[in-house]
């Protein structure tokens, strides 16, 4: 389809194989976070010619290769390139090789295929959290309906839990017990209504004081909000929960949002 593609392989023999081919070449460049790569040509079985692939490794720190060999002794990824007689120690690696069309250079490529881990994961907790791969049908109307509702679902309530928690991201999992285990009971009194909440939650001071610093700024853009048009409201909601990516600046209006009411 003429699609440019960035994809990781598997370590297959073939592949083991080009790893070991590359292992002794000079011409290994910085690919970022501790990588380095170096670029190479491969042809699998089923393909219909040699391809592009970029050969990333990363030293694995003396203290913890040891603990890596005992979790390998039942199933390796990784050659041990025993081929090399020399009187040091062979430094230690972990690898990774990509198969791209892309033409970029080796930073780029790995910095590329880094991003789209990050990606992965906000897929990954969508389908095995929010139950995105549950709502398949032959209708392709309906499982349109359904993806969109828990996608919106989900930005939500990654909106709320970065309010309370601002400093990362809280997958499912893990914040929907912390923020949704409470019990609530309403007590009306002297024409007002308070609302008690009881959590069993071991985590339950600590949020307690994140959910009451929330209620505060709540109530405050509460207060305001008659001075306030919508998209103000909403600035100010944005602005603090991606207080940790602003460092304390205020989103600014966008010229493209629609005028409401």
């Amino acid at each position: 389809m003429g699609l440019a593609y960035l994809f990781k392989l598997k370590q297959s023999p073939n592949v083991k194989r080009l790893v070991e081919e590359v292992f002794t070449r000079a011409d290994w460049v910085a690919a970022g976070q501790g990588w380095e790569g170096v670029n190479a040509e491969l042809q699998l079985m089923g393909w219909t010619k040699s391809r592009r692939v970029v050969v990333l490794r990363r030293e694995i720190p003396p203290e913890t290769v040891g603990k890596k060999q005992e979790k390998k002794k039942a199933k390796t990824d990784q050659p041990e390139l025993a081929f090399m007689k020399t009187a040091a120690p062979l430094k230690k690696y972990e690898y990774a090789v990509l198969a791209t069309s892309l033409e970029d250079e080796i930073m780029t490529i790995a910095q590329h295929y880094r991003d789209r881990s990050d990606a992965e994961n906000m897929f990954d907790e969508l389908k095995n959290q929010w139950g995105w791969s549950g709502c398949t049908t032959q209708d392709m109307k309906r499982c349109q309906i359904m993806a969109r509702a828990i996608a919106l679902i989900y930005n939500w309530w990654s909106l709320f839990a970065r309010l309370a928690i601002p400093e990362k991201h809280a997958e499912a999992v893990t914040s929907r017990p912390l923020l949704l285990t409470g019990v609530a009971k309403q007590i009306r009194h002297g024409g007002q209504s308070t609302l008690i909440v009881t959590n069993a939650h071991s985590k339950t001071a600590a949020i307690q004081k994140r959910l009451k610093s929330l209620a505060a700024f709540l109530l405050q853009l509460k207060r305001n909000a008659e001075q306030l048009d919508w998209q103000d409201r909403w600035r100010l909601i944005l602005s603090r929960a991606l207080q940790k990516f602003l460092q304390g600046r205020i989103l600014a209006r966008p010229k493209w949002l629609p005028q409401m009411g």
